[in-house]
């Protein structure tokens, strides 16, 4: 009993080392400005997402209310996985605290069982308004949406408590590398001098709970709404449905593939260059391109992008001042120059479709 409260506090007393993404010098300038670059359009996508939820009230729906939540976590979640990353690419291998990263795994696994309950409550919010559609005021009201915008979160944060708890009682006693750019679960339990069982079993539990429950439930929801629309006969009625579903079930299909590739083997198996892209993809591609899969071919999102004043009137200056140096299809010109990622596409609308009202309702 001694010895392994010896060996936890001498655990405790270490650092854990970082090794980061890639050891190669000559290529992590260049990844630390590419990152660096995706980070902030990520941080910029989302709360300019989260703004104009909050703002315009048309946009004050279930679907709305949880592409907010999930705007919100998607930052979150870039920013406890990203800055450690940043960093070992700007100073390589890092010493990491043992609190602190015993903190970061509590955040990303946090976030990580969020975001699965949240899109199997979004997935779900999509079966009620195509299979259920004169029930969906009464299925979806406030309290109901708001719940399980809730309990995603709640959900989360006790999976987390649970599996950071064992995971910090553990004992580490070696070198304390961690061959990853951020403290994960399987290579902290590789580094592990104690018996693991436990960790494990807790792991093991929490991810038949959060991860196969909620795929579960997406699952279910998707399966009904394919037999829904199969059964539709308008070809119309049927192109709506599916345009309305389809962003959702192309982020949650790669999000749910991404991570049970990444966490369906054993949990100590050794990292890898390979575990690492994959975590990359899951915990910085993900966020990034989950709003422009979601709003880029939303018109609600347009109609309220092009009543936010503050946005256009800048878009128009731009344009403006652009125009007098440009060809009368300006439009096209500028759409090239501001498409920049997702977020700017939206700016390259404004900009269109200010220079086509300055050439007259003709052109349009």
């Amino acid at each position: 009993m001694e010895r392994s409260l010896a060996l936890a506090n001498m655990s405790r007393n270490q650092d854990f080392i970082l090794l980061g993404l890639s050891a190669r010098l000559g290529i992590r300038d260049a990844l630390f400005a590419v990152f660096l670059t995706l980070y902030l359009l990520t941080l910029l996508e989302n709360t300019l997402i989260v703004y104009l939820i909050c703002r315009h009230s048309e946009l004050h729906k279930p679907m709305y209310f949880f592409l907010g939540n999930l705007s919100c976590l998607e930052m979150c979640y870039v920013s406890v996985t990203t800055p450690s990353l940043l960093v070992g690419l700007w100073a390589g291998p890092c010493p990491v605290p043992f609190t602190a990263c015993i903190a970061q795994l509590f955040l990303f696994v946090s976030f990580i069982g969020t975001k699965c309950t949240l899109l199997a409550s979004m997935a779900y919010d999509r079966y009620v308004a195509i299979c259920r559609p004169l029930h969906y005021p009464l299925l979806m009201r406030p309290q109901v949406f708001q719940g399980l915008a809730l309990s995603s979160w709640l959900g989360g944060l006790l999976v987390s408590v649970a599996k950071t708890t064992c995971i910090a009682s553990l004992s580490y006693c070696g070198p304390n590398v961690l061959n990853h750019f951020f403290c994960d679960i399987s290579p902290l339990l590789n580094l592990s001098c104690t018996h693991v069982a436990l960790p494990e079993l807790v792991d093991f539990l929490s991810a038949i709970v959060i991860f196969w429950g909620s795929f579960l439930v997406a699952l279910a929801s998707y399966a009904a709404i394919g037999a829904a629309v199969l059964r539709m006969r308008s070809a119309a009625a049927r192109c709506k449905a599916v345009s309305t579903c389809a962003s959702h079930l192309l982020v949650m299909g790669a999000f749910y593939a991404l991570v049970l590739f990444t966490y369906s083997r054993s949990s100590r198996l050794e990292s890898t260059d390979l575990h690492k892209v994959l975590s990359v993809v899951y915990t910085v591609a993900t966020p990034l391109c989950s709003p422009v899969v979601y709003c880029l071919r939303n018109r609600e999102v347009h109609a309220a992008l092009r009543r936010t004043p503050c946005l256009c009137a800048h878009v128009e200056a731009e344009g403006a001042l652009a125009a007098t140096h440009l060809p009368p299809a300006s439009g096209i010109c500028l759409s090239r120059v501001f498409h920049v990622s997702g977020t700017t596409h939206y700016v390259m609308v404004c900009v269109w479709l200010r220079s086509q009202r300055l050439q007259g309702p003709s052109t349009l």
